[in-house]
Order: C-alpha cells, then sequence, then structure tokens
C-alpha cells in the first residue's frame, strides 16, 4: 500500500471531487435535470476530521456517517457550520437518544419499531426528525430495509408517528455484474418513490431519493436520485483500525 502524506490527500480529495461533479453534471443532464438538482453526499466512514474538513472546504455541504459513536467522537472537530450531517447506517434503539438533534436527517429507518423511537426521543427534545425509509430493493437476506411489497403499509403506519416526518426513501443496492441489472433496481426504487409521493399521504413528502454510492451513482442519478453518497472515490479506500 503506498501512503500518502497529509498535502497529497488533500489535493487528492480536490481532484476527485472536481471528477465526480463533472459526473454528476453529466449524469444529471443525460436525466433531463439540471446539476443542482442532485445532492452530492461525502461519506465519511473512517475518514479522520482533518480529511472531511478539506472536502467541506471544497464545497460539500452534506456529510454522511455510517456509525452514531463515530460521528458524535468527530463532531467536535468537524468545521460543520455550513454543512448538514446524515446518519446513513444501521440504527440500533439504545443509540437513538445520542443522535436524535445530532444530524438533520435519519436515513436509514428500517423499522416501525425504530421509528418509533425516534419520534419519542424527538417529542422530548421538542423538535421534528426528518427520517428516510431504508429499502431492501434487493430483498437480501444480509441488508437491512423494508421489502418492496411491504414498504406502502409501513410508510403509512410511520407517518402517523409523533416527532418525525418521512422525506424519502434510500436503498443500499446489491452487487450487479451489469449495469442494466443495476438501472433496474434503481428505477424500481424510483417507481415506489414515485407511487408514494403521488398519493399525498399526510406526514409523507417524497423529496429525498438517496441511492446510488462510489461504484454506481451515475446509473442511479440517470434512473433519477436527487442524493446520491460517496465515499471512497472522494476519500480513497478506507482505512480500518
Amino acid at each position: 500500500m503506498v501512503w500518502l502524506s497529509d498535502e497529497e490527500r488533500f489535493s487528492a480529495i480536490e481532484e476527485n471531487l472536481k471528477i465526480i461533479r463533472n459526473d454528476i453534471a453529466e449524469s444529471a443532464i443525460k436525466s433531463g435535470r439540471l446539476p443542482e438538482e442532485v445532492a452530492l453526499m461525502a461519506v465519511t466512514k473512517t475518514v479522520e476530521p482533518k480529511f472531511i474538513n478539506k472536502a467541506i472546504d471544497c464545497g460539500i455541504g452534506l456529510i454522511g456517517e455510517n456509525k452514531v459513536q463515530e460521528l458524535l467522537l468527530k463532531e467536535p472537530e468537524l468545521n460543520l457550520a455550513g454543512c448538514k450531517a446524515h446518519l446513513i447506517g444501521h440504527l440500533q434503539s439504545n443509540k437513538v437518544k445520542k443522535i436524535v438533534g445530532k444530524v438533520d436527517t435519519i436515513q436509514s429507518v428500517d423499522t416501525v419499531d425504530i421509528a418509533k423511537e425516534i419520534g419519542k426521543r424527538s417529542v422530548q427534545q421538542g423538535i421534528i426528525t426528518k427520517v428516510l425509509l431504508e429499502v431492501n430493493v434487493g430483498n437480501e437476506d444480509s441488508k437491512f430495509g423494508f421489502s418492496s411489497d411491504e414498504l406502502f403499509e409501513k410508510a403509512c403506519e410511520i407517518a402517523e408517528i409523533d416527532g418525525i416526518t418521512v422525506n424519502g426513501l434510500m436503498c443500499v443496492a446489491p452487487i450487479c455484474e451489469k449495469e442494466a441489472e443495476i438501472r433496474a433496481v434503481f428505477s424500481n426504487m424510483r417507481r415506489m418513490f414515485i407511487d408514494i409521493g403521488a398519493k399525498k399521504i399526510d406526514n409523507i413528502s417524497m423529496n429525498v431519493l438517496s441511492m446510488g454510492m462510489s461504484g454506481d451513482y451515475e446509473s442511479a442519478i440517470l434512473e433519477g436520485a436527487n442524493l446520491v453518497r460517496i465515499g471512497s472515490a472522494i476519500f480513497g479506500a478506507r482505512i480500518y483500525r
């Protein structure tokens, strides 16, 4: 493994962001939208605060963390004055009280029970927490989320919970060998996104379709994603300690 100096890595982050933004703009235009209609989230799992701050200095206005504890440890060192943070990883019920009020949105609501706990803790704080419903769009045993078949029913149930508002959908797509396969997965997500939004249910606003990561974000945008979650393509391969 080649270890970059901090300055080399800062430079790489800046260059990577230029490439990604160009790719996002091209894909957005191909999908009939303006580039600014697609939000870029920097996924900061295992990334040190100094490198996250570099991305923020380069114009990143949205970061996503997978783990509650990791976000809370980094937060004091992050320059978040003009940057929002989302939780994007699986959330355990015993961590809800620690994260409510600390992030703009919890993207990974995968059960009604976790939604109820978020609502309860939000009411206690006198706030409303925006959530996205995670869809297990590939019906994979290894992934969390609602199945496509149960999504609408569960969305209606969650919309009744005080203290939260449903702001869209999120998925982690399965690994596919062919672009046509991954495009079909994302297309299915967009269909559900549009169908639920068209029903005009109280407390459900289909504003955010969060799908697409470092390896497939262009395909996701072509199928309607308006938020892509990109980590390694910005910061380089993750370093686990």
